[in-house]
């Protein structure tokens, strides 16, 4: 079982699968201490997007709407047992276009959405950074956090993924949600307190996403709030999947 666009899918274990989308810049790697976390019962699924890891050959995308047409329609055969969509920043826009396109094609969309950083889809930020001049582009990266500390090193091979990072972050940047219908499944939003890209107020917008029920988590931490508790954020993730009905209450 393997797919170009999935990291970590495993034939006939029956667990519920949780596809994970990262934020600009990431890949796989980000997710792979939750798979060891939430096995055996959940199974991490992490989107790969062209332009990086296996797939560093590829041009990256540049547009938003095909992408998640591609990606739908790699989901496609994977679905075939209860899932979920975790999506952080960049990944979080990813994971509600993918969601909105599996339902208008009249497939099942996830059992639950968990937002994490960012804003919602409907109240973009306006935002340019993708233009920036490589050395104010690096310094915007390396101020997130998400990123180790600025030496020289980490610089020069952060400029050798420049043109990756530009087009992810055009992906957000030129996004604006067109028409189609909304979720009707829970959307949990996820938002570091201290996240200077998104607001509590922006993150909480995440409710007219979906016609069903919403929920706001809020963590300590900067936008990469995950990597300083991850058990905290683990025990988030169970329970919300749990409260959709994907693993039993409790379990760890």
């Amino acid at each position: 079982m393997s797919s170009r666009w999935i990291s970590g899918l495993l034939p006939g274990d029956g667990a519920t699968r949780l596809f994970c989308f990262a934020h600009a810049g990431g890949g796989s790697r980000f997710f792979l201490p939750w798979r060891e976390a939430l096995a055996p019962h959940v199974q991490v699924c992490s989107i790969v997007l062209p332009g990086r890891e296996s797939r560093l050959r590829e041009e990256p995308r540049t547009s938003l709407g095909p992408l998640v047409r591609e990606l739908t329609a790699a989901l496609g055969p994977y679905l075939d047992r209860p899932f979920a969509f975790f999506g952080h920043s960049l990944g979080a826009l990813l994971a509600y276009e993918t969601a909105r396109q599996l339902i208008a094609e009249g497939r099942p969309e996830p059992s639950v959405l968990l937002a994490s950083g960012r804003q919602a889809p409907r109240h973009p930020r306006q935002s340019s950074l993708h233009l920036l001049p490589t050395g104010q582009f690096i310094d915007h990266l390396i101020a997130l956090g998400g990123t180790a500390a600025a030496t020289g090193l980490r610089r020069r091979l952060l400029e050798s993924f420049v043109p990756m990072l530009r087009a992810d972050y055009a992906l957000t940047e030129t996004y604006r949600a067109g028409p189609g219908p909304e979720l009707s499944g829970p959307v949990v939003a996820y938002h570091g307190r201290q996240d200077p890209v998104a607001t509590e107020e922006q993150v909480d917008r995440w409710r007219e996403a979906t016609t069903g029920e919403f929920r706001l988590r809020m963590f300590d931490g900067g936008h990469f709030y995950h990597q300083g508790a991850p058990a905290v954020v683990m025990d988030a993730v169970r329970s919300d999947l749990a409260a959709a009905g994907l693993l039993r209450a409790g379990v760890r």
